[in-house]
């Protein structure tokens, strides 16, 4: 651990900790924590066209708000995003400071503004969080962080600096000179022209880093695919560790001073390049926490992360999207980020919205959000449950997504594709990766469903085909659609990279790398991929489909 290491984490700490006092204190105010958060919101929107539209003031009381103000979702705000991105019409009475892009839950990319406001909301999260991280796992002071840069995909890149998915820039400017300071790796990194020259950057710069003690990221699978590039490309990694120089890569990189590490080249030239627990513990081996989502589709690549990295601890993510925060880790429990944000829930049984301190235990609901981003009464399609409360604080369990699919009114929901995917995976040893719903599914052109499955096993796909299809055919909607000859029967197709294909995949539909996370049920519009064309007769034997 270097000095720079161990005075910023110091002071970071105290800072934090600082913090999180008034989390604490005031566990057992919600309402009244609540209220004054949206007395402020309220005087913020005060003068916007949005405020005239629903005859609010500053004055505006919660019932008020909540009884004029319909739930809302991004549909309803893009215009006003767009006209604030080209002409800076006011959406609330705080500067912007930039638009964050994030992935859609199909393919669309969503520009989020940051305002001041806002970035003061998320960094009222953070402080809790880091605060009780520190002191949960203190080996965490005793090394470098990598907190994961979500990169642009390389045709975004002309937008700049300021559109970059970057998690150090939620935090405030102090907290952000403190904690750089603690940093694996410079902010500059993902200012490479191309994504893969981002990847290789920072695979170079946590490799030759034997004192890293915390890779947070937000997707496993995000994770899971650095390490597979260090294995792929451990030979050019080693060469730059030996020489200290970029190499080949050295117009695109140039503008990074290259680190360079002996120790850990000869490691990487003695690896195999097979995932394992011994190599990384020996590469790696003050790593002390790994921080990524582990709930609900994410959970299986949470399971392989952790046994690729088993020294160390983790620690699943909150519920934390670009539009706002809705929970932290925080006590060993995922509690409300109060401080944050306006907070109201949907009840999924009633339809009805409550505020936030009227919640009850094992209540099944969804978030409704106002934030300083100027969104008001942003309905967020995740799917909680209510589970306990520190204080009068609810404590929240993410239980999934709420997006379903209906090509033709089958109306599938993400439950039923993730007790699918676990059915296969359970009776035929397979690893299952998504169910993805197509337009066109087969030759003859008709709407249908794939299982895309990794690692084949010999087993026979007609009879995991027809095992997916007599869960499917359980629910009625879709059975009914089946009957109809709507909806083609559900085909398997496999292959040993078919996570790779799968992320690729909505790479291509303008995702944002860093922010994919594989989910059990996706829809995939447009031409049908190559790879999942019909597979001839011939092949009707579980194998790695080129």
């Amino acid at each position: 651990m270097t000095i720079k290491h161990r005075l910023g984490h110091g002071a970071l700490r105290r800072v934090v900790s600082w913090g999180e006092r008034s989390f604490r204190k005031n566990l057992n105010n919600l309402e009244a924590v609540q209220r004054s958060k949206h007395r402020a919101l309220m005087s913020a929107v005060a003068a916007t066209p949005f405020a005239k539209q629903y005859d609010l003031n500053a004055n505006t009381r919660w019932e008020d708000f909540s009884a004029r103000v319909p739930v809302t979702g991004y549909s309803d705000w893009a215009s006003d995003v767009d006209k604030l991105r080209r002409t800076g019409s006011a959406m609330i009475d705080s500067p912007v400071a930039r638009f964050q892009p994030t992935s859609g839950s199909t393919s669309a990319i969503k520009w989020i503004p940051y305002t001041k406001q806002f970035l003061a909301e998320l960094d009222g999260a953070i402080a809790p969080w880091l605060a009780d991280l520190y002191r949960q796992f203190p080996r965490i002071a005793r090394g470098s962080h990598y907190w994961s840069l979500s990169w642009l995909p390389t045709d975004m890149r002309d937008d700049g600096h300021a559109e970059l998915n970057d998690d150090m820039q939620l935090l405030s400017a102090g907290k952000r000179i403190l904690a750089a300071s603690t940093q694996a790796m410079p902010e500059d990194v993902a200012m490479a022209p191309t994504s893969e020259g981002a990847a290789f950057a920072s695979l170079v710069m946590l490799a030759a880093d034997r004192h890293l003690a915390v890779m947070s990221v937000w997707s496993p699978t995000f994770a899971l695919t650095m390490l597979e590039q260090l294995s792929q490309w451990r030979e050019s990694v080693a060469d730059c560790l030996d020489r200290g120089d970029w190499g080949n890569r050295q117009n695109e990189l140039g503008f990074l001073s290259c680190p360079r590490n002996l120790i850990q080249a000869r490691l990487l030239r003695d690896w195999s390049g097979e995932l394992s627990a011994d190599f990384f513990s020996k590469f790696w081996p003050d790593l002390a926490l790994v921080s990524a989502w582990d709930t609900a589709s994410a959970s299986r690549w949470a399971g392989l992360l952790q046994e690729y990295l088993p020294q160390a601890s983790f620690q699943g993510k909150g519920l934390w999207a670009t539009e706002g925060v809705v929970t932290i880790p925080y006590a060993g429990q995922y509690v409300l980020a109060y401080q944050s944000h306006v907070y109201e829930f949907e009840d999924l049984d009633s339809g009805v919205v409550v505020p936030c301190w009227s919640l009850q235990k094992d209540q099944r609901v969804a978030p409704v959000i106002s934030t300083g981003s100027g969104f008001m009464r942003y309905r967020m399609g995740d799917e909680l449950r209510v589970s306990g409360f520190i204080g009068q604080v609810p404590t929240l369990t993410f239980l999934g997504r709420e997006d379903g699919v209906d090509l033709v009114g089958e109306k599938l929901s993400t439950m039923t594709a993730l007790n699918v995917l676990d059915v296969l995976a359970d009776r035929f040893n397979v690893k299952t990766v998504s169910l993805v719903a197509l337009e066109q599914s087969n030759s003859a052109g008709r709407p249908g469903y794939i299982v895309l499955l990794e690692e084949p096993q010999g087993s026979s796909v007609d009879e995991i085909e027809a095992t997916a299809e007599s869960i499917l055919l359980e629910h009625f909607h879709y059975r009914l659609a089946r009957s109809l000859n709507q909806l083609a029967s559900v085909r398997v197709v496999c292959s040993e990279d078919m996570r790779d294909f799968y992320l690729q995949q909505c790479r291509l539909r303008g995702m944002i790398e860093g922010n994919i996370k594989i989910e059990p049920l996706r829809r995939w519009d447009g031409p049908v991929p190559p790879r999942l064309a019909d597979v001839p007769e011939s092949s009707r034997l579980i194998r790695a489909v080129v």
